[in-house]
Parts: structure tokens; sequence; C-alpha cells
């Protein structure tokens, strides 16, 4: 099931499977009866949207191997205005930059796993989500998160 959050960074849709959020997507449709998880997850979205939640509460489980799962933790623990790099999560984590970019890349629930918080010691770094670095970009500004773009 799917269910639809019209924010100014655009429909996202949060999947469920069973009691927990799995995925979340851009330009998003409904799909199927609706729950209260589903609607928990919208509501948290929009809060988010209007600068009220800093922080999500949701129960979730993206799909991925333990070392991306331990990715997924890393990022979930950036608090929302904060960033760090990918050599950081790395180092924290005792393994190379590349692979924590590419379990990133592949983060199935972003946004609410806040991978838009990791950047490349250089820069932004890329960005999964519809909408590339761009829609990253917008997120760090709402987050007030990388001041030289503000």
């Amino acid at each position: 099931m799917i269910a639809v959050a019209h924010t100014r960074f655009g429909r996202l849709g949060v999947e469920n499977e069973g009691e927990h959020i799995i995925a979340l997507h851009w330009n998003a449709v409904p799909q199927g009866a609706g729950s209260a998880l589903l609607d928990e997850a919208v509501a948290q979205l929009m809060a988010y949207d209007a600068g009220k939640l800093t922080a999500f509460d949701l129960p979730l489980a993206p799909k991925g191997s333990e070392f991306k799962q331990s990715v997924f933790r890393a990022m979930s623990a950036i608090p929302f205005g904060a960033t760090l790099t990918y050599g950081e999560i790395a180092k924290a984590l005792g393994c190379p930059a590349q692979p924590v970019g590419q379990a990133c890349g592949a983060n199935p629930i972003p946004v609410i796993i806040p991978c838009h918080r990791v950047l490349s010691k250089n820069g932004l770094g890329g960005f999964s989500g519809f909408g590339g670095v761009e829609s990253k970009i917008a997120l760090l500004k709402h987050e007030g998160g990388f001041p030289f773009l503000l």
C-alpha cells in the first residue's frame, strides 16, 4: 500500500509492508487501502515539510544487506540540520567511503532515512531521490544543513 504526502519536495509516497515502512517514492500515486501506519507517516512527512518535525518516529524496515543496514542506521543518527561525509561514516564503520556512497544511493526510504545529510568531502555528492542533487539541495536548505547554500 502507498499513501501520499503532498509536500514542497513533491508527492512523497510512503509504502508499507505489514507494520513497517519499506520505501518512499517520489511522484507517487496512492495505492491500496490506507492504514493507521500510513496515515501517521503522511502526517509526519507533512509536519517535516511545515518545519514542525525534525526527527521521524516510524517503524522502518529498509531492505538491504547487513552492511547497508549499518549505513542506514548511521544516516538515521544524523540530526536535523547536520551533515556528515561519506568518509566520516566510513571511518565510523571501519570501511572505505565508496561502499558507503553506494549504500546511500541504495537507500529505499530517502528523506525519512536522511541520505540527503551525507555529503562528499568536496561538496554535495549525489542523491538517488527524484530530481537528484536539486532535491538534495532543497532538503538541505529546508533543514539549514548546508550553510553556503542558504
